[in-house]
């Protein structure tokens, strides 16, 4: 098997994982993880590591088959919004530009260099900590659950694992990964959320039984309560597989 074929294999057998995974967490509780005050998504990360991995067209590939497999859970498993999913501008596009987005954020910091970046990583860090600070405090004043005050607590334990391995441990600050998981996160929430908004706002805030003036303001705060957990648990498990396979490859 020469080169190019054992590269095509690699390619194809990362897409069929990973897209896979993605499927098994949409399908599952498991796509679901109580972060800081909020619960966010992580059936977007598959797109994001395998366009790192292996490049836009690979990460656009998972996006597609992310976005085929909305469309399917939407006729298969409706709800009253799932209707606006029906749509592949909302329920595909935003998932494919996500592997492009992704990608390109990442080379674009490579070729930057890390330098003179420690302080702001540390103050994305900094922020993760207190958010999922926020959510245990949150918790417990309201109503106390055991379980999702230790899932926060194993968050916190691994934000700060994760900071000693990036910032000591490994010879790379890894902002290039943080930076492009930001990118492929805010891609997929602002471009799914932007396509409802311009195509079907009325008719997604009718079906939450609100009124139809409020589009606007009911889809950004969607935006910024989804948008904020699924960017920090996005760079947690993201940082966690990237540093375990660059530590794999240094060995």
């Amino acid at each position: 098997m020469n080169n190019k074929t054992s590269f095509n294999v690699r390619r194809m057998t990362v897409i069929g994982v990973l897209g896979a995974i993605s499927i098994v967490l949409g399908m599952t509780p498991l796509g679901f993880i109580p972060v800081g005050p909020t619960r966010a998504t992580i059936m977007h990360i598959p797109v994001i590591i395998g366009a790192i991995m292996e490049g836009p067209i690979v990460g656009g590939i998972i996006g597609l088959i992310f976005g085929g497999f909305s469309i399917f859970q939407a006729v298969t498993n409706p709800t009253p919004v799932s209707i606006v999913f029906y749509n592949p501008i909302v329920s595909i596009l935003p998932r494919v530009l996500m592997g492009l987005t992704t990608y390109y954020a990442y080379i674009g910091i490579k070729k930057i260099g890390n330098r003179n970046t420690i302080l702001l990583l540390d103050l994305l860090w900094g922020s993760i900590i207190v958010y999922l600070s926020y959510g245990i405090y949150k918790n417990i004043i309201s109503s106390y659950e055991f379980w999702i005050v230790m899932m926060n607590v194993m968050l916190i334990i691994i934000a700060l694992i994760l900071i000693y391995f990036t910032t000591t441990k490994v010879n790379s600050s890894y902002l290039d990964i943080i930076i492009s998981t930001i990118v492929g996160t805010l891609t997929n929430t602002i471009g799914v959320l932007g396509t409802i908004y311009l195509f079907h706002g009325k008719k997604f805030v009718t079906a939450l039984g609100m009124e139809q003036d409020t589009a606007g303001k009911v889809i950004l705060g969607i935006g910024l309560t989804n948008g904020i957990p699924e960017i920090i648990i996005a760079i947690i498990i993201v940082v966690s597989v990237m540093s375990a396979l660059r530590l794999k490859e240094t060995k």
